[in-house]
């Protein structure tokens, strides 16, 4: 369908029930040109102000009272963006991850007789939704501390590594790393992993996440006379590990002292994997706020042993990555978490704990829930649990917090399709114990993904991601026609996206559209590695959930709590240091492990 013309949408008149900008004769322009007249007489009017802010719009809600405009600018100041981050790339559609982070290293006698590059490209494709700016592949022959083996470039990991790069990539063992930018800019220079040279040889890291207390750090690495050519936390986290630790070194470099005075420097926020000549350290920070997994490389025979315990297994080699989704593709099982503040040293004989920092101040851990919502691959596994079970348990807990008579159940493709299936079936469950005749509320698609539309956060205008979301899906109108439709998805950050999909399934026929989020608004930025850099990019901050539902043409919406979702997370987790378990919510509540970036001088 074409767009609308200017003069068409200044005619448009909004329907009787539940207007919404998207059903103003379809999609509605970024920008919304309103003359003073026509702001005076929304305001008098109560309908909601849309502005236009930079790189989209999103509604404005009147606020009577001094003391709530006040209270709310005071606020704003206190969570904005400042030092490294400010003017970073906004958050255009959804959420982003800074990166994914892979090691691998074969055990037993060397040269290996595993293709240790090729492991590693497929342990990053595994890793593909964590980043895709850059990526990079460094491996080591495991005898000459001067040289690596060193492949990096833009884009896409399967445009990266072709047949003749990976043919130079020898080496028994390697580290690799895949990228979204947060703080530091979309440019080579900043690929990853970086390598360094010191006195005491080459040294390569890898790095998840974002140092809250980066500023600081940065201070005291240039006062001891050590150079910086870019702004990445990863660069500042490769040369504070070549700084000798307080307590000195009597024989050479002591690397384990070394990666342990980083991270009493900086408590949060990481996953690192580090690869010196012979071995790779992988290290979490104290809080455990990023994900790092162990793997073990097992051979090929899969099924003499298919139903053997893991540790029983022979080990042809070790993996260490951001997630487990995708040990299985290379061989691998899945051994274990690496403990939060955990040091792990892999070698050809093996791996152990070198050493465990503690959180500072005795601190709960702050795994960030945000992974089981909305940021790992539904295989992946955190805490003892598939996160595939966390989200239809969230689901699940959403039906008993947010019920609403409909007809099906369904979901937005794919992300909130475990959740769609966990409301389901909770429906399901209490309409049988009740000894009703009925059978619950039945989970029937209603959107077909067009998977060759390239995503949507990468459209240049607001107007022009809405007709994105349009190719994007496609309405199957046998299952929604007359019918009333709960609509699940795991999380809503701006708000364009979900007012398309809305229309569409009312032109396919749906009689009533309820939509369901399996998670919390969301209404502080995060610091940790997650590109939601303001407030005000956030329409949790500027509409309650019945004002959003008319501004998206909803019947009805209704959030997740936040103690829903702490319920759905923890129940199934296992709690190897009850005391101790914890989960960032920042983004959700504003409380901030160790507090706000400006105030950590740690």
């Amino acid at each position: 369908m074409d767009p609308p013309s200017s003069a068409d949408q200044s005619r448009a008149t909004p329907r009787s029930s539940s207007p919404s900008p998207y059903q103003l004769n379809g999609i509605t322009d970024s920008c919304i040109d309103q003359s003073e007249d026509a702001l005076n007489l929304e305001q008098t009017t109560g309908e909601p102000e849309m502005l236009n802010t930079n790189a989209f719009t999103v509604p404005r809600i009147t606020i009577d009272h001094t003391d709530s405009e006040t209270a709310m600018a005071a606020n704003e100041d206190k969570f904005q963006i400042k030092g490294k981050r400010l003017g970073r790339g906004a958050v255009q559609s959804g959420l982003t991850h800074e990166c994914g982070v892979f090691g691998a290293i074969a055990t037993g006698e060397w040269p290996t007789q595993i293709d240790i590059a090729q492991v590693i490209c497929l342990g990053l494709v595994a890793l593909q939704h964590r980043g895709q700016e850059s990526a990079g592949i460094v491996t080591s022959e495991g005898k000459c501390a001067k040289n690596f083996n060193v492949h990096k470039g833009m884009g896409m990991i399967n445009n990266i590594f072709t047949d003749d790069s990976m043919k130079k990539l020898k080496g028994n063992l390697g580290i690799g790393h895949t990228r979204y930018s947060t703080s530091a800019a979309s440019e080579e220079v900043n690929c990853q992993p970086f390598v360094v040279h010191t006195a005491h040889g080459i040294l390569a890291v890898a790095h998840n996440g974002e140092l809250v207390n980066c500023e600081s750090l940065r201070k005291d690495v240039l006062s001891r006379g050590v150079g910086l050519s870019t702004h990445s936390d990863s660069e500042l986290i490769t040369q504070a590990l070549c700084l000798n630790p307080p307590e000195g070194e009597d024989d050479g470099p002591d690397w384990p002292a070394r990666i342990k005075h980083l991270m009493q420097l900086a408590p949060l926020s990481y996953s690192l994997v580090i690869m010196l000549k012979d071995k790779i350290y992988g290290v979490r920070d104290p809080y455990g706020n990023r994900p790092l997994c162990i793997g073990k490389i097992v051979p090929l025979t899969i099924g003499s042993y298919r139903n053997e315990k893991v540790d029983k297994l022979a080990a042809e080699g070790w993996v260490i990555s951001s997630e487990s989704c995708g040990f299985l593709s290379i061989g691998a099982r899945y051994v274990r978490e690496v403990l939060p503040g955990e040091i792990v040293e892999l070698t050809r004989d093996g791996i152990k704990t070198i050493d465990v920092v503690e959180c500072p101040e005795s601190r709960r851990h702050a795994f960030c829930i945000f992974e089981y919502v909305y940021f790992a691959r539904s295989d992946s596994i955190f805490e003892g649990q598939m996160v595939y079970s966390v989200r239809l348990q969230c689901g699940r807990q959403l039906a008993r917090e947010a019920f609403v008579d409909a007809d099906i159940v369904s979901s937005v493709p794919e992300s909130g399709t475990a959740a769609a299936h966990g409301y389901a079936r909770e429906l399901d469950n209490r309409f049988v114990s009740s000894g009703g005749k009925q059978t619950g509320l039945h989970f029937a698609e209603v959107l077909c993904k067009n998977r060759y539309v390239g995503r949507t956060f990468i459209q240049p205008s607001t107007r022009l991601r809405q007709l994105g979301v349009a190719k994007k899906f496609g309405a199957l109108s046998e299952n929604v026609s007359g019918k009333r439709v709960v609509l699940i998805d795991d999380s809503i950050v701006r708000g364009n996206t979900i007012g398309p999909i809305i229309k569409l399934l009312r032109d396919a026929g749906a009689l009533e559209v309820h939509i369901r989020i399996a998670s919390p608004p969301l209404l502080y930025p995060c610091y940790m590695g997650i590109n939601i850099p303001t407030r005000e990019e956030l329409i949790g901050n500027k509409l309650n959930p019945d004002e959003l539902a008319k501004y998206v043409g909803a019947d009805s919406l209704a959030y997740l709590s936040v103690d829903g979702l702490k319920k759905a997370v923890q129940l199934n987790m296992v709690k190897s240091n009850p005391e101790k378990v914890g989960h960032c919510t920042a983004c959700l509540t504003g409380d901030y492990p160790g507090g706000l970036p400006d105030e950590l001088e740690w």
